[in-house]
């Protein structure tokens, strides 16, 4: 994954390293600025089995402000915020791969340094009775859960 560029920022950003569990790191860039997810609108993406993104819809897109391009063949991680805990993703990767349904509330950052809240909802794909990889699908959360997430994730 590459760098975020300050040409592709919109505002005042802060920025931070991240270091990923393979030995990579990234730095991101980050604003305050807000953008929610449309009322009704879903967000849907499938991953392969080490979290590389497969496929994305419109939406995803839309919201992430990357061209699909620019998705494709990218892990995940990719949409970290840095207010998201390791935590949160940790408990995400042990509920799918023993193929359970993982429900969350996630902050993801933008291509242009903005953010953007959903609930997530991420399962396995079985195929043969093997994990094929995985679907994500996402929606507009409530403020209130925005708020009590945020506070939660300050825990961990």
């Amino acid at each position: 994954m590459k760098d975020m560029m300050p040409d592709d920022i919109s505002g005042e950003y802060q920025e931070h390293m991240f270091s990923y569990h393979d030995g990579t790191h990234r730095k991101v860039l980050f604003t305050n600025i807000e953008t929610q997810l449309p009322e009704g609108s879903l967000i849907v993406s499938r991953a392969d089995l080490r979290g590389i993104i497969t496929d994305v819809n419109q939406s995803f897109i839309e919201m992430s402000a990357y061209h699909k391009d620019e998705l494709i063949g990218q892990p995940h991680c990719i949409l970290r915020h840095p207010d998201m805990p390791a935590a949160a993703f940790g408990d995400l990767w042990k509920m799918v791969q023993q193929r359970n349904k993982w429900h969350g509330y996630v902050k993801n950052l933008r291509k242009d340094g903005g953010f953007y809240w959903v609930y997530a909802t991420v399962i396995a794909n079985i195929r043969n009775g093997d994990i094929t990889g995985f679907t994500s699908v996402r929606r507009r959360t409530s403020r209130t859960k925005i708020n009590e997430a945020e506070t939660h994730y300050q825990t961990l």
